[in-house]
């Protein structure tokens, strides 16, 4: 039997997704927790695998068992096993042919920033901080460049475990609201440190210190020492994942609501 499940978590106190021996992340935790329910091991896969500090809204996993629980045991069960920073949304029998990662047709991130003069003393690991007024317009005429499908090797980060750097970045903007802009973005799949990376060029455009064109000369160049430093992990959220409709799950974006 297949078990579908939906995450959020706040990834401040962890290194990342993936399991790490003697090391907090979310995967070890998620598989204690489950495996206390179900009382034996399990091991989870997920749709897509966040860095360290990286938070999530719309996780997705599945894992196998023959133990049977009822509905209220899957959510709240497991709920009850975890850290206060990780909770199940909600749960889905679901086929042996769907696959948390391979049956997923894209994914989305959302990357907030805060700018005003004074450091916040109340959203430091939920935002990312800059003490600047970025150029909206200059950062949304640079990331037209990046629409559709590309290699994305200028902002692909070092250890990289993708086979190939081409992706298909489907839907890209950015909005403002008073003090908070925000990046939302989906693609096919993403690289290892790539929109952290590409928010890091953005930052640069909007600073003044590189013009709106010169992000699509950074992606010409395939090269990762062209683009910018990679932003901080902080205000970067996995919001979002895509599933072909005859599997029955949720397939809108899930939003912080920082911004």
């Amino acid at each position: 039997m297949r078990i579908a499940l939906g995450l959020e978590y706040n990834g401040s106190a962890f290194k990342g997704w993936q399991y790490q021996v003697h090391t907090a992340t979310v995967q070890a935790a998620v598989e204690a927790a489950i495996s206390k329910v179900v009382n034996h091991p399990i091991r989870v896969v997920c749709a897509g695998r966040t860095d360290t500090g990286v938070h999530a809204t719309a996780q997705v996993i599945h894992f196998d068992t023959d133990v049977m629980r009822d509905d209220r045991a899957w959510i709240f069960g497991i709920n009850a096993n975890l850290p206060k920073t990780i909770s199940v949304q909600w749960f889905k029998y679901v086929s042996d042919d769907f696959h948390a990662r391979f049956s997923a047709l894209a994914r989305s991130y959302r990357y907030i920033l805060l700018m005003r003069p004074m450091r916040p003393a109340l959203l430091p690991r939920y935002v990312t901080w800059d003490y600047r007024q970025l150029n909206i317009e200059f950062m949304r005429e640079a990331l037209h460049s990046l629409i559709g499908q590309h290699d994305f090797s200028a902002f692909r980060g070092a250890g990289c475990q993708a086979k190939s750097p081409v992706r298909e970045v489907q839907y890209a903007t950015l909005t403002q609201a008073g003090e908070m802009m925000w990046l939302d973005i989906r693609a096919n799949a993403f690289l290892y440190h790539m929109v952290r990376n590409i928010m890091g060029s953005l930052i640069v455009v909007g600073a003044g210190v590189q013009s709106p064109g010169w992000l699509a000369e950074v992606l010409a160049s395939r090269q990762r020492e062209r683009a910018a430093a990679t932003a901080v992990p902080d205000g970067l959220y996995f919001t979002g994942v895509y599933y072909p409709e005859h599997f029955n799950l949720p397939n809108e974006p899930r939003y912080p609501h920082i911004a």
